[in-house]
C-alpha cells in the first residue's frame, strides 16, 4: 500500500490568528465557506485552534465578547508533514479533534483536517493478493472476490 504523507493534504493557506483578536473577528472570519479552523499563532508558534464551535460555545454560554485567547483549545495536538494521512485521522481520533496543525521544527506549515482526508482513509481495508492467475482480493473482514478471465 502506498503510504499518503499529511504534506499531500495540507492547507499551506490556513487561516491563522492572533490570541488577542476580538472573538467577532474571529466568527467573521470563520463564516468564509473555505474556512473551518483558524490556528491561533504567537510569535510564528501554534498556541491554539479555533473552530465555529468554539464561537457557538461562546454564544450559548454568555454575552461576553472576549479575545480569541479565551475561546480557543489550548491544548493543540499538532503533526509533522512526513506523518502519513493514516497516522493524521488515527491522532484526530484518538484526542477527538477535526483540526490538526502541521508542523515542522517548530514552524507553523499548514492545515489538515478530517474532510482533507477522509478521500485518502477508507472504512475498509482491502489487502490484494496475486494467487497465480487469477487475482484475488480479499477484505479483512473475510469477504472476497476473485476476478476470472
Amino acid at each position: 500500500m502506498i503510504e499518503t504523507t499529511v504534506e499531500t493534504v495540507t492547507t499551506s493557506t490556513a487561516r491563522t490568528i492572533d490570541p488577542e483578536t476580538p472573538v467577532t473577528e474571529a466568527a467573521e472570519r470563520l463564516r468564509a465557506p473555505d474556512v473551518s479552523a483558524l490556528v491561533v499563532l504567537e510569535s510564528e508558534t501554534v498556541v491554539g485552534v479555533v473552530t465555529e464551535g468554539d464561537v457557538v460555545a461562546l454564544v450559548a454560554e454568555t454575552d461576553e465578547r472576549p479575545s480569541v485567547r479565551a475561546i480557543m483549545s489550548a491544548s493543540v495536538t499538532t503533526i509533522t508533514p512526513d506523518a502519513t494521512v493514516f497516522e493524521a485521522a488515527e491522532r484526530m481520533r484518538t484526542v477527538g479533534v477535526k483540526h490538526l496543525p502541521v508542523v515542522e521544527d517548530g514552524v507553523f506549515c499548514g492545515l489538515v483536517s478530517a474532510a482533507s482526508l477522509a478521500p485518502y482513509c477508507s472504512r475498509h481495508n482491502v489487502d490484494v493478493e496475486w494467487a497465480d492467475e487469477p487475482l484475488s482480493v480479499g477484505a479483512t473482514n473475510g469477504t472476497g472476490v476473485t476476478v476470472g478471465d
